[in-house]
């Protein structure tokens, strides 16, 4: 004959099969859920990246040189987007270790601006709170006015992070290269772009840190050094 205490253990061990049996059940469906959720939220069309051939132009303290590098990367169309994401891809590369012109990791650039060229009347020094662009009047007269050199031409302002800036190695080689690498990089790649003009968070700043000019319209040219035989 089964003792009383048997037949509790016995009842017990059967609620507690049934309740584990119901748990698993009810996680089984909300796994189902949540995984008809995420295919819901995906489109199902999203156009994927495709990687293309891109030119860096890297910078070398050691030697106080910049030389190309071909890089495969995925960049999107439009033009300003795809400007700041040259410049990510090439500080991304000097946070690497073993650097050549080693910087601390991080986005460095808020926002670039791709404004037509000619700036009659008009010049490039701040991003205003609405976010347009970043431009203010000056008189048409001045000798300053930026004009393209061909059809067109276009003048790029690099609004960057105070983040960036103030943690940027200061000297004038360690400044210098970084903006000619900048400059050339966007050359190589975005060759409508003839101008260069560098913000801080949306404000004009005289240098990068205590020694390259900040204040001054750059040409865009090639920044590679020449090497010779």
């Amino acid at each position: 004959m089964i003792q009383r205490h048997q037949r509790i253990v016995f009842w017990c061990m059967v609620l507690a099969t049934l309740a584990m049996a119901s748990w698993l059940y009810y996680e089984h469906r909300q796994g189902r859920q949540r995984v008809q959720q995420l295919a819901d939220e995906t489109p199902i069309d999203a156009p994927t990246a495709m990687t293309e051939s891109v030119t860096l132009s890297l910078a070398n303290d050691a030697d106080g040189t910049i030389a190309p590098a071909d890089r495969q990367i995925a960049l999107p169309a439009e033009h300003t987007a795809r400007a700041r994401a040259l410049i990510d891809h090439l500080v991304a590369e000097y946070a690497l270790p073993g650097s050549p012109h080693p910087l601390t990791s991080g986005a460095a650039v808020n926002e670039v601006f791709l404004i037509p060229l000619p700036l009659v009347g008009h010049a490039a020094n701040s991003t205003d709170s609405t976010n347009q662009t970043p431009s203010s009047p000056v008189a048409s007269t001045d000798p300053n006015d930026l004009q393209p050199t061909s059809p067109g031409g276009e003048l790029a302002v690099i609004d960057l992070r105070g983040s960036f800036v103030s943690q940027h190695p200061s000297g004038v080689e360690a400044e210098s290269l970084t903006l000619a690498s900048i400059i050339g990089t966007l050359h190589a790649n975005l060759p409508q772009i003839e101008q260069i003009r560098f913000l801080v968070d949306g404000q004009p700043r005289e240098t990068l840190a205590g020694h390259a000019d900040l204040l001054r319209t750059y040409p865009s040219h090639d920044a590679t050094t020449p090497t010779h035989p």
